[in-house]
């Protein structure tokens, strides 16, 4: 029997979603056996592949290079997973909406710098003009809420996911949880 392939992606997020599922601890070995994890900021590779089964994506899209990636992802993935609230509502990433982009950029370069106040203009991707869940740039199969969604809810979905079955990520997990 195959392996099911698997990525996961941080895009504008704490990372804290990645965490909860290493917090799966020695479940994970179960895992293992059934899947292979191809693209992940858990492993070197970070080329996405042509195509994989399961992608899981971590955090909000905030940037015109998040949009590219996120576009990108959706077309070479069978099933995308919001993974944690930043994915499925925007959350933490989104309070910056109510600001303009200039005050952001102001904020962060300007406001709170002691030595050589001045904003990028290398290096930076340019900010959406608000910070968006997933959902609203490409089609998500599954969302599981959460900030981080628990250990046991991760799992739960994704075995369910690697039976076959349609989780129903409510039974384990809620939005803020």
């Amino acid at each position: 029997m195959s392996k099911v392939t698997v990525a996961t992606y941080w895009l504008d997020g704490c990372s804290g979603c990645h965490m909860s599922f290493l917090d799966i601890d020695e479940r994970i070995l179960a895992l293992a056996e059934k899947i292979d994890l191809v693209l992940s900021p858990l492993v070197d590779n970070k080329k996405f592949p042509e195509m994989v089964d399961l992608t899981i994506m971590e955090g909000a899209v905030a940037t015109t290079e998040d949009v590219e990636k996120v576009k990108k992802i959706r077309k070479h993935s069978k099933i995308i997973l919001a993974l944690g609230d930043c994915a499925v509502t925007g959350n933490v990433p989104s309070m910056r909406n109510s600001f303009s982009l200039d005050e952001v950029y102001d904020r962060a370069y300007k406001e709170n710098v002691t030595i050589k106040a001045q904003r990028p203009t290398l290096g930076l991707p340019p900010l959406l003009p608000q910070a968006r869940p997933i959902h609203e740039f490409i089609k998500v199969d599954v969302f599981v809420p959460g900030c981080p969604p628990p250990a046991d809810a991760i799992y739960y979905v994704l075995t369910e996911l690697l039976e076959g079955r349609t989780p129903n990520p409510s039974l384990m997990t809620r939005f803020g949880k």
